[in-house]
C-alpha cells in the first residue's frame, strides 16, 4: 500500500524529534546533525527504528537542513543517501507490524526572500530541488516540508516537489503564539495557498505545545479539504548540566494531541523535544479512535501573504484602478517605469476599502512580461491585499502567478477551447480562483442563456483539469447599454441562474454598462445594486467614487450583512458628492502624517528618497532624522508590537527609512554626524546556519542609529568574545533556531560572562523563551526584533 492509499482511511503517525535525541547521543555544540548521516549512521538508524517500534508510521529523514547552501552538491548527495539508507535499515530492523513509510524531510534555508531578504525566490526554488531529486533517486515515499515561518518560502519549497516528482507532500508551518506565521499568514491563508497548489496535507509544527496550538489546528481544521496534521513541541525547553529538556511528558502530550485527533486531525507526530515516549504515548491512547471523514470546505477564497478572503454572502470589492484603459496619467506611468505612482494607486485603493486589487499593465509600449511581474513583486511588497491578475498573455500570466505569494485570483479563462488549454493548466499548477468570461470562439451570446451554457462547458473542462467549480467565478459580462438596451437585463438575468442555479459566484466589471454615456457614476450605482440583488459576488469597480461606495454600504446594511450597521454609520460622515483626485499621492490624502514619514510606513523606498532630498533643501539633517524618521519608525514598530502590521512591512518600512539615511549620509558628507547609539554585536550561534532573524535584528538596530558588527552566521563562541573586547561594545545579539546549537549558545554567553563582563547579552530564536534564557546566563530575551531595539535603547540610557 501506498502512502496516499493509507492516509484516505487511517489516521498517520509522523515520528518525533531528532536534535534533542543526537544530543543525548553525543552530538557536540556547533556539529552538523545531517553529518551524523555518514558519521554515526548507527544512531539514526536506532533513533528511526525506536519509533517505528513506539508506533510511528512515517520517519522523517535526518536532512532537515540539507541543503546545497549549506554543503556542496558532492556533500548532499552522500548526506542525502545516507540518512534515506538508515531509515531504510531501520524500516527493516524494526518488528512494528504497521504500514511503513520514509519521508524526506525539508526544512527552511535559514534566509529570507527578496525584497525581505537576499535569497531570490528561483534560487529559493533550485534549493529545494536539488534535495528533492536526490530523495526521489534513493527512494522516499513522501515529503515532509516542515517548520516553514514564511509564506513565499513555502511556496517555494512546494514548487520544487511538484516540479520534480509526484510523490505525495506533507506541508508544516511554525505559527507563533499569536497564531500566525514569521512573516503574517493566517492558516486560514496558508491553506488557501498550499491547498490551491496541491498539497498533500497541509499542518502546524514546532515553536509551541499542543495547547498553544489548539487555535491553530482548528482554524486549519475549518478550512482545509485535504487532510491536517500538527506536530508541536514538548511544550517549552528548559536546559539541565548543559541539554535541553523540554516540559510536556509523554502522557500530557497524547491526551492533548488526541483531543485534537477527536476535532479531525488526520496526521500527527511530534517536534522538538519529543521522544519514541512520546510518540508510543500517543499511538496508545488514540488506538480506538476513527479517522473523522475530510469533508470538502467548497470555498471560494484568494490570499496575499497574510490573509485569506473568502466570496461568501457579503460582496468582495475588486479595485480597478491599476488599469490603463482609460487611464492617461496610468499609462505615462507604465512607459516611464513610474512604479511609485502605481504602488500609491493600491495603497489609495486599499485605503478606500477594496478586498482585492486588479494588476494590469497591458500596453502596446511596453514589455508586458516584465513590467507585471515587476508590479506584482513591488506591490506585494508593501500591501497585504489578494491580487487579481488580469492579463490576455499567457507567459506573462504564468510569471507572475509563480512570483505571486498567496493564491491569486485569476483575470481571465472563456470559453474557447484555446484559452481553456492554457489558462487551466496555470491555475492547477499555481493555485488560484480564475474568473470565467461568458464568451467562445462564437463571441458573446446576447442571451442569459446562451452565456448559461458556456459557463456549464466551462465547468465540465475545467473539471478534466481537476478544477472544482469553488475556484471559478463567473463573470457574464457587463454590456454598454448605449448600444443594446437590453445589454443589462441579460448581464443580471445569466448572473442569476448561474448563482442560484448552478451554485457558483460571480464577478462583473460594473462600470462598462455605462460606457458612452454622461454621468456615468450614477448609472453604474444603480446597476451595482441590481447586480448585488441578483447574487453579485464581486464587482471590478472604481473605490474612489462615493456613488458606487454608497450602494456598497447601504446594500450591506440592508442585507444584514452589517452588524448593527457599523459599517454603515462609520463612513456615512463622509459621503460627499466628491471623488478623491487620483493623481494625488496617497500622502496627499493623509492627514495625520508628513510625507516622508508617510513614505518610511507604507514602505516606499523611492519616494522616501526623494521626499528626503528635498526636505535637506530647507531642514537640517538631524532634523529629519529626528523628527520625520524615527517618528515614523516608532509608529510601524508600536504596530509591529501591537500585532496590527506583520513583519514583512515592518522590513518594507525600515528599508525606506534606510534610503532616506543614505541620502542624508551622502548629504552630510563627512561633515556633520550623526552620534552613534553605541556597538552592537551581533551574531547566529556556532552550528546554525539560520540568519533570518539576526539580519532583521541588524536592520531595525542600523536604522535606530547603533553601530552593527555582523559576524554572520555559524560563529565559534571565541570569535564573538573576540570582537566584543576588541570593540568595547556593550552589548551583543545571539540567535540560534534550532535544539541542538542553543548548546553553543550558552558557551558563547559563559565566554562572554567571564572575560568581557561589562557586556549585556540578549538572545533570541523561535526554541527559546524567556525561563531558557535565564537558566543559560543570558541578560535579555526578545520575542522579536523589536523588543531588541527597545532592549538596546534602554539599556544605554536613550531617549527618543
Amino acid at each position: 500500500m501506498n502512502f496516499s492509499e493509507y492516509l484516505k482511511n487511517n489516521i498517520v503517525y509522523l515520528d518525533g524529534g531528532m536534535g534533542t535525541l543526537l544530543q543525548a547521543g553525543g552530538l557536540k555544540p556547533g556539529e552538523h546533525p545531517e553529518k551524523w548521516n555518514i558519521s554515526h549512521p548507527e544512531i539514526i538508524t536506532d533513533i528511526h527504528k525506536s519509533y517505528f517500534s513506539s508506533g510511528s508510521n512515517v520517519v522523517c529523514t535526518n536532512t532537515f537542513g540539507a541543503n546545497s547552501l549549506k554543503f556542496s552538491d558532492d556533500e548532499l548527495e552522500e548526506i542525502i543517501k545516507s540518512a534515506i539508507n538508515n531509515a531504510k535499515k531501520a524500516k527493516e530492523l524494526s518488528d512494528s507490524t504497521k504500514e511503513k513509510f520514509i519521508a524526506l524531510d525539508i526544512g527552511p534555508t535559514g534566509k529570507l526572500l527578496k525584497p525581505l531578504g537576499d535569497l531570490d525566490f528561483e534560487d529559493a526554488v533550485n534549493v529545494f530541488s536539488k534535495t528533492v531529486k536526490l530523495g526521489v533517486k534513493y527512494g522516499v515515499d513522501l515529503v515532509l516540508i516542515e517548520t516553514m515561518n514564511d509564506s513565499y518560502e513555502t511556496k517555494a519549497a512546494l514548487l520544487a516537489v511538484k516540479e520534480n516528482c509526484g510523490l505525495p507532500v506533507l506541508v508544516s508551518n511554525a505559527y507563533n503564539e499569536d497564531g500566525k506565521l514569521m512573516t503574517g499568514a493566517s492558516p486560514a491563508a496558508m491553506v488557501a495557498l498550499l491547498e490551491g497548489m496541491g498539497a498533500t496535507a497541509i499542518g502546524a509544527n514546532c515553536s509551541l505545545g499542543p495547547k498553544q496550538l489548539t487555535k491553530v489546528a482548528e482554524e486549519l481544521l475549518e478550512n482545509a479539504s485535504v487532510p491536517v496534521l500538527l506536530k508541536p513541541n514538548a511544550g517549552l525547553p528548559e536546559v539541565n548540566n548543559g541539554k535541553t529538556r523540554f516540559n510536556v511528558t509523554p502522557e500530557e502530550f497524547s491526551g492533548e494531541v488526541t483531543e485534537l485527533i477527536k476535532k479531525g486531525l488526520r496526521v500527527v507526530g511530534g517536534c522538538c523535544g519529543t521522544t519514541p515516549e512520546h510518540i508510543k504515548a500517543l499511538t496508545e491512547k488514540s488506538k480506538n479512535l476513527k479517522p473523522l471523514k475530510i469533508t470538502n470546505k467548497n470555498l471560494t477564497v484568494v490570499s496575499s501573504y497574510t490573509k485569506a478572503v473568502k466570496f461568501l454572502n457579503s460582496p468582495i470589492l475588486i479595485g480597478e484602478r491599476i488599469n490603463p484603459t482609460g487611464k492617461k496619467r496610468f499609462k505615462q506611468a507604465l512607459i516611464e517605469n513610474d512604479i511609485a505612482y502605481i504602488l500609491n494607486e493600491g495603497v489609495n485603493q486599499q485605503e478606500k476599502g477594496v478586498h482585492i486589487l486588479d494588476v494590469n499593465v497591458g500596453l502596446p509600449d511596453i514589455n508586458e512580461i516584465e513590467i507585471l511581474k515587476k508590479t506584482v513583486e513591488e506591490l506585494q511588497s508593501v500591501i497585504d491585499l489578494p491580487l487579481q491578475i488580469d492579463t490576455a498573455d499567457v507567459v506573462a500570466m504564468e510569471n507572475a502567478l509563480r512570483i505571486y505569494n498567496g493564491k491569486a485570483l485569476i483575470n481571465s479563462v472563456n470559453g474557447k477551447k484555446e484559452s481553456m488549454n492554457a489558462i487551466f493548466p496555470l491555475v492547477k499548477k499555481y493555485g488560484g480562483v480564475v474568473v470565467a468570461l461568458t464568451l467562445d470562439e462564437n463571441g458573446i451570446p446576447e442571451t442569459a442563456e446562451g452565456r448559461v451554457e458556456i459557463a456549464k462547458n466551462i465547468l465540465s473542462v475545467a473539471k478534466e483539469y481537476g478544477i472544482e467549480k469553488n475556484n471559478i467565478i463567473f463573470d457574464t459580462l457587463a454590456m454598454t447599454i448605449s448600444a443594446d438596451q437590453n445589454a443589462a437585463n441579460e448581464t443580471l438575468k445569466a448572473l442569476n441562474i448561474i448563482k442560484n442555479q448552478l451554485g457558483c459566484h460571480t464577478s462583473l466589471g460594473v462600470s462598462n454598462v455605462s460606457f458612452g454615456l454622461p454621468n456615468r457614476d450614477v448609472l453604474n450605482s444603480v446597476f451595482f445594486a441590481l447586480a448585488l440583488e441578483n447574487g453579485l459576488s464581486g464587482a471590478i469597480m472604481n473605490p474612489y467614487s462615493d456613488e458606487m461606495m454608497k450602494t456598497y454600504y447601504t446594500f450591506k446594511a440592508l442585507k444584514g450583512l452589517d452588524d448593527n450597521c457599523q459599517e454603515y454609520v462609520n463612513v456615512a460622515a463622509n459621503f460627499s458628492s466628491t471623488v478623491i483626485d487620483t493623481n494625488k499621492t496617497a500622502t496627499q490624502v493623509t492627514e495625520n502624517s508628513s510625507e516622508l514619514q508617510y513614505a518610511v510606513i507604507k514602505g516606499f523606498k523611492e519616494k522616501a528618497s526623494e521626499i528626503t532630498k528635498e526636505l535637506l533643501k530647507t531642514k537640517a539633517p538631524l532634523q529629519i532624522v529626528n523628527g520625520e524618521i524615527i517618528p515614523a519608525l516608532n509608529e510601524v514598530g508600536i504596530g509591529f508590537e501591537n500585532k496590527t502590521i506583520y513583519l514583512p512591512q515592518l522590513l518594507m518600512s525600515a528599508e525606506s527609512a534606510k534610503s532616506a539615511f543614505e541620502v542624508i549620509k551622502e548629504f552630510m558628507s563627512g561633515s556633520e554626524k550623526t552620534k552613534s547609539k553605541g556597538t552592537f554585536v551581533i551574531a547566529t550561534v556556532h552550528g546554525d546556519i539560520h540568519d533570518i532573524g539576526k539580519n532583521i535584528v541588524k536592520l531595525l538596530l542600523e536604522n535606530y542609529g547603533f553601530d552593527v558588527i555582523d559576524l554572520g552566521k555559524d560563529v565559534l563562541p571565541e570569535v564573538v568574545v573576540k570582537t566584543v573586547i576588541e570593540t568595547k561594545a556593550k552589548l551583543v545579539g545571539l540567535s540560534a533556531l534550532m535544539t541542538t546549537t542553543v548548546p553553543a549558545m550558552e558557551e558563547t554567553i559563559k565566554l562572554l560572562k567571564s572575560q568581557a563582563p561589562w557586556c549585556k547579552v540578549v538572545v533570541g530564536g523561535a526554541v527559546l523563551t524567556q525561563e531558557y534564557a535565564d537558566k543559560i546566563g543570558a541578560d535579555k530575551y526578545a520575542k522579536d526584533a523589536m523588543e531588541t531595539v527597545r532592549f538596546a535603547e534602554n539599556e544605554l540610557n536613550i531617549n527618543n
